[in-house]
């Protein structure tokens, strides 16, 4: 012990403080290294060849910040690069698709960028190619691989949560061709170590190879590996089980055939057989994984699961394989029903085309008849004001809008929703007919979690919008709004059966898998014990409330630490419950309760005894709307007809899955979509109610947007949403609301009401 002190007393600080001399070493030696003419020799060079390469760009149509350079490094601006949907190349992601050629450079900001992290340039420097050998021959060559590279770049955008996110894909030809340009330079000038390069998965390259058929095994391990090969297979992946095998091709984003093969699944492993081009084959997997290769050349957008690990095992052992490896698959064969695989959207796709099906097209059936919900005779006990809403006499409030809303922002409110509509999705098949049917990407939902999504139809018009809970590995739970329950049931069971087309341009694509999964309705009597309605508890007193139904130390941990978007099985005091903290109000402590019809009517009583305020559609209504929103009617479809991004949850429409129903209408519309929804509030606040269908002026009394909806906020003002410009739907704006205008006459004009545009979304604690 004493000597140790001693030691770490002599090395910290004393050591550690003063001067270093192996730092005064090396600074001798460095100085006495720039005294030399070869030194001087290198770094004229250095700059010469920087600024060579800074005109070998521009003369490729890049441009360079600055104008030029004249030291040892250049900056190159991106933003020359333009994608279809008007996205300029980032810096970062061309720093990383030429890292993947094996030009190692990093994004920079440039004059005009707003934010390191959203840099439009990338920084070039040559001391170290210089030091390498690189002299204007090389300097050139490089310069062409840079702008071949990036100009074969197709940049785009992803809506984000709070602005777009910048992305770039390229064609996987022109990234093969480019890294071979890359290894071929470099070994031009040599290398003056024995170090052998690293290969996959650090390092790979196409190799050269025949067409000649030659069975080789690959080997695709990963958690995704199941996905990633039903996007990259023509087969049907997803069917496949443990000991099984099956015939499928792997085609180009063209439709090209680069081989076929059998697939077999040994355990949580796919081996991958194919009769030839197995080295272009790994390649282009191992590219997909990577993710920055166009998978279809119609949409940039598209992006295959992974990552994933593809080893090449070496020849395959045709005689446990059990084929004949002389025959080639004939017909359909090898061919699955499936709603997308990479090469079905290609020129020279050869394979089978199912005939075509008939559009989805749904009538309401008429009645005059209303419906009621299990707890209509509780609301008339305790003197709601009755409405007729979505085929059903629903209550509209029990004392007024305004007591009842800020009994939910300020207390805990009950909402009876037991009219929505709650079904189930259940089998093995069930995530991926979510997948393809619903907007979000399902794959990522978690057990114990839930999302927001949309359900589109052919040409991305809203059939509805709803919330997917995972309950288990393979169970889903889907609620649907009342008005659009029949038409949504309709629709899933139709395109379920194959009885619909899905997909305009390809009118005879189906959804695959239709036999692994289950669709029912847990409203119906015929699911018995597992029928269930919806109950919406909301409000910051609402987790206090639902402990007090009564529950073990257990049930009530899992409560209390049940995140945003959680769900759970839980039984609270004589209640068996499905609890998700989601809601429609706004507000962030939120429950929704899926309890068994039979029994809606106690847990609504019981929780009104232990202090939940009942509000009525009138307050739902204001809440949704002060908390920014949407309402099918309203924000979505409608007279206006607006889609998800229109309301502002494009975010929720994942353009990275390579196919759901409504994509390729969805991305037309955004290219030409020149308003969103924004939220207002009336100036003063006796102002009159605007409505539905009310126009917006700007200050100027031009026409810039439409009314969709308005009620009371917490504050008694009139907030409401419209679909307005993007140019002149800023928050802070002055606008005018000519509410009442159904109403108006050439005597009684309607008056502008002045209004200023809000936040999207409240901000928090407000």
């Amino acid at each position: 012990p004493d000597i140790a002190a001693k030691v770490d007393r002599g090395v910290f600080p004393g050591e550690q403080g003063g001067p270093h001399v192996n730092s005064i070493a090396g600074l001798a030696v460095a100085l006495r290294l720039a005294y030399t003419d070869q030194f001087k020799a290198l770094q004229r060079q250095t700059v010469a060849n920087a600024v060579r390469l800074a005109e070998k760009l521009q003369s490729r149509g890049l441009r360079i910040a600055y104008g030029g350079t004249n030291t040892h490094m250049l900056l190159l601006d991106c933003k020359t690069i333009v994608g279809p949907d008007g996205t300029p190349l980032s810096g970062d992601m061309a720093a990383r698709i030429l890292d993947l050629a094996g030009i190692v450079a990093n994004r920079n900001t440039i004059p005009g960028d707003p934010s390191a992290l959203r840099a439009s340039g990338v920084r070039l420097g040559t001391p170290w190619i210089t030091q390498r050998g690189f002299r204007e021959a090389e300097i050139d060559r490089l310069g062409d691989i840079i702008a071949d590279l990036l100009q074969a770049c197709i940049p785009f955008s992803y809506t984000g949560r709070k602005r777009a996110e910048p992305r770039a894909k390229v064609d996987f030809e022109a990234l093969q061709r480019a890294k071979l340009a890359v290894r071929e330079l470099a070994d031009s000038v040599g290398i003056d170590t024995d170090v052998v390069a690293d290969d996959y998965p650090h390092f790979y390259y196409l190799p050269d190879e025949t067409d000649e058929v030659n069975w080789t095994t690959l080997v695709i391990r990963g958690a995704e590996a199941p996905a990633f090969l039903h996007n990259a297979l023509t087969s049907d992946v997803l069917s496949l089980q443990d000991g099984e095998q099956q015939v499928t091709w792997a085609l180009k984003p063209d439709g090209t055939p680069i081989t076929h093969g059998v697939l077999a699944r040994v355990g949580n492993d796919y081996h991958l057989h194919v009769a030839r081009r197995s080295g272009y084959l790994a390649t282009w997997l191992r590219s997909l994984s990577d993710g920055f290769v166009l998978i279809d050349p119609t949409d940039p957008y598209a992006k295959s699961p992974g990552p994933v690990d593809v080893q090449v095992a070496g020849p395959t052992d045709l005689a446990r394989l059990g084929v004949d490896a002389r025959r080639a698959p004939e017909g359909d064969e090898g061919y699955a029903t499936k709603a997308y695989f990479i090469g079905i959207n290609g020129a020279s796709y050869a394979g089978p085309r199912p005939e075509a099906l008939p559009e989805f097209v749904w009538q309401e059936a008429e009645s005059d008849a209303l419906k009621t919900t299990p707890l209509h005779a509780l609301h008339r006990e305790l003197g709601a004001k009755m409405t007729a809403f979505a085929g059903y006499d629903m209550p509209v409030w029990y004392t007024s809008v305004a007591e009842e809303h800020l009994a939910v922002r300020n207390g805990a409110g009950l909402f009876d929703v037991t009219h929505m509509g709650v079904f189930e999705v259940r089998g093995p098949g069930a995530a991926q007919f979510l997948q393809v049917v619903t907007t979000n990407d399902v794959h990522n939902l978690e057990i114990g979690t839930s999302q927001y999504t949309f359900l589109l139809d052919v040409d991305g018009q809203p059939l509805d919008d709803l919330m997917i809970y995972r309950l288990a590995d393979d169970e889903y739970m889907l609620v649907v709004n009342a008005a659009n329950n029949d038409k949504v049931w309709a629709w899933l069971n139709a395109v379920k059966q194959g009885e619909v087309m899905i997909d305009r341009l390809h009118s005879g694509r189906r959804v695959e898998g239709s036999d692994r999964f289950t669709l029912r309705d847990l409203r119906d009597p015929s699911s018995g014990i597992h029928r269930r309605v919806d109950i919406a508890l909301q409000g910051p007193q609402s987790r206090s409330l639902l402990v007090a139904l009564g529950c073990q130390e257990p049930d009530r941990s899992c409560v209390d630490a049940l995140p945003w978007a959680g769900v759970m099985r839980v039984v609270l005091g004589e209640f068996d419950l499905i609890v998700s903290r989601t809601g429609y109000t706004g507000e962030r402590t939120a429950y929704e309760l899926f309890v068994h019809p039979d029994q809606a009517e106690a847990l609504f009583r019981r929780l009104i005894e232990l202090g939940a305020t009942p509000c009525g559609l009138a307050a739902r209504d204001s809440l949704r709307t002060e908390a920014g929103l949407p309402l099918y009617g309203h924000e979505l479809a409608g007279p206006l007809g607006l889609n998800p991004a229109d309301a502002g949850f494009g975010s929720f429409v994942k353009l990275s899955k390579p196919f759901f129903v409504g994509k390729r209408a969805f991305i037309e519309h955004e290219r030409t979509r020149d308003s969103e929804i924004v939220r207002f509030r009336m100036d003063n606040r006796r102002a009159r109610p605007a409505h539905q269908g009310d126009p917006v002026l700007d200050q100027n009394g031009e026409r810039i947007g439409t009314v969709t909806s308005c009620s009371i906020d917490s504050e008694r003002y009139q907030l409401g949403l419209a679909y307005v410009k993007n140019s002149a739907g800023k928050v802070g704006a002055a606008i005018q609301v000519l509410s009442g205008s159904h109403r108006a006459t050439a005597e009684r004009p309607a008056a502008p009401e002045p209004a200023t545009i809000l936040s999207r979304f409240p901000k928090k604690g407000k």
